[in-house]
């Protein structure tokens, strides 16, 4: 692959991710259209969020390793192919079930897909320096995709209509897909060989979906200290202590638990998943807060998150692969995450 087309095959990533992320938040501002037109309750129309994000969020580690297993690109292409149908459903949806249960596939095909471009990057941009400055733009799309949401809902929410939120989706995953066939490499993957460590798979997959699902909905409804929300708890953290011990004595584990006996790979995972978990967090009840405190419409809420992607994409693009090269990545992290505290 040329230098030329790596760059462009990254940017094609990329622009399956900015799906992906977009669809976490972009339905937020539409949501009271949703309501109105479909006439969910107020508890009901949770569920047009939460079934993304419990596909999503369960079915990520297994797609990433079933992409191990039958190829990278192969899993890119299946997922986006399930993500279309599935924002195609969603934005043909007349009834609050085919709504919902479309929004889980495209949960499902979010997982697919997100799941393996990190480590289509890495193999692209084996260069440190260059592979720096790839996961910098990843790392933008990633973070800043929740923000360009919101401003696509409010836009399109407000000059078309909801339904559009989900078919602006299809034009884009198309032509993601026809230059992902051309520009990618393929790679054959691993095989069932050896082995895909089903209990392992269907144990994680249960936790983390139970889990999630946990959180949304008795958490959400019934408190904290619930009965219900902490027996499903309790199974999701049982499941959990389960998956470990079968990962411990599995020859081919889904997921080798030595590698956790690093302090960088640990706590990067730690600090990643608290800081996604509190990005989102930010779009989230900063566009409730903004809707229903401050009286923004949808498209006031899009421009108010604006400033903010617009720095991340600059320090992300520009400026993140000289910083790491100079300072390393510990010295530049630390003053970032101080900067989101502040």
């Amino acid at each position: 692959m040329t230098d030329r087309n790596r760059w462009i095959a990254l940017y094609v990533l990329c622009a399956g991710m900015l799906m992906i992320v977009l669809d976490v938040t972009v339905v937020n501002v539409a949501l009271p259209s949703i309501q109105d037109d479909l006439g969910f309750s107020q508890s009901s129309l949770a569920w047009v969020v939460n079934a993304y994000l419990i596909a999503f969020g369960g079915l990520l580690l297994l797609s990433g390793r079933f992409g191990d297993i039958l190829g990278r690109k192969r899993m890119f292409m299946a997922g986006l192919g399930v993500f279309t149908v599935a924002s195609l459903l969603c934005g043909l949806a007349q009834s609050q079930e085919l709504l919902v249960a479309a929004r889980f596939v495209q949960g499902v095909g979010g997982a697919m897909t997100s799941a393996v471009i990190l480590g289509m990057i890495v193999t692209m941009f084996p260069e440190p320096r260059e592979q720096v400055k790839a996961i910098g733009v990843f790392a933008f799309v990633a973070s800043a995709g929740g923000s360009i949401g919101l401003l696509a809902g409010g836009v399109l929410t407000q000059s078309i209509n909801w339904h559009w939120i989900f078919f602006v989706n299809v034009p884009i995953a198309i032509v993601t897909a026809v230059l992902a066939t051309r520009l990618l490499e393929r790679d054959e993957g691993i095989g069932f060989g050896q082995g895909a460590d089903i209990p392992g798979a269907v144990l994680i997959t249960s936790s983390l979906m139970l889990g999630v699902y946990t959180i949304v909905k008795p958490a959400a409804d019934l408190g904290w200290g619930s009965g219900q929300t902490l027996g499903l708890g309790a199974a999701s953290l049982l499941l959990l202590a389960a998956f470990i011990v079968r990962e411990a004595r599995a020859a081919n584990p889904l997921i080798p638990l030595r590698i956790f006996r690093s302090r960088n790979v640990s706590g990067a995972n730690v600090i990643q998943a608290l800081s996604v978990a509190g990005i989102f967090g930010m779009f989230f009840l900063g566009s409730l807060y903004l809707q229903r405190v401050l009286g923004y419409d949808a498209l006031e809420i899009g421009l108010a998150f604006l400033p903010a992607t617009i720095v991340m994409g600059t320090l992300s693009i520009r400026y993140s692969d000289r910083l790491v090269m100079r300072f390393g990545a510990r010295r530049t992290l630390l003053p970032g995450l101080a900067l989101i505290v502040v």
